[in-house]
């Protein structure tokens, strides 16, 4: 295993992030998830959604972005054989700065609840746990 790099996420990358979501615990794939809507997404916010790679091979992959006023951050993974190498650590660093950078002072994540691996994971590097009660609503007509 070679050097891992950080980059942003371009949709030419989209098939091997969705190929390494499909793969992770915890993750849940929705049909916001398709690559139009992956494109509109990093159109909206340049630079901040982030991919490392490893020898030309996409290691890792989270969705970041913002609204003006809070930051988001959606489907950070890491492929098993390069987890515990600080990949996901590299990744939520550069999604922070790149918020940080746009004025943006905070920012959400939803974690499963079944996944504990992944809430761990958030809380280990700073995240707290909110009590709120999330709603969601489909808009499309």
């Amino acid at each position: 295993m070679g050097t891992i790099t950080t980059r942003a996420f371009l949709i030419e990358d989209y098939d091997k992030a969705f190929a390494l979501w499909q793969e992770m615990a915890g993750i849940e794939i929705c049909e916001g998830d398709s690559r139009e809507e992956i494109r509109g997404y990093l159109e909206r916010n340049p630079g901040l959604s982030r991919v490392a790679e490893s020898e030309g091979e996409i290691v890792g992959a989270v969705l970041c972005g913002h609204d003006g006023r809070r930051g988001f951050i959606y489907h950070l993974g890491v492929a098993t054989a390069f987890r515990g190498r600080g990949v996901g650590k590299q990744l939520l660093d550069d999604c922070v700065r790149g918020l940080h950078a746009a004025g943006i002072p905070r920012a959400l994540l939803l974690v499963a609840s079944e996944n504990a691996t992944g809430h761990e994971f958030w809380l280990r590097h700073g995240w707290e746990d909110i009590d709120a009660l999330a709603m969601a609503l489909e808009v499309s007509g």
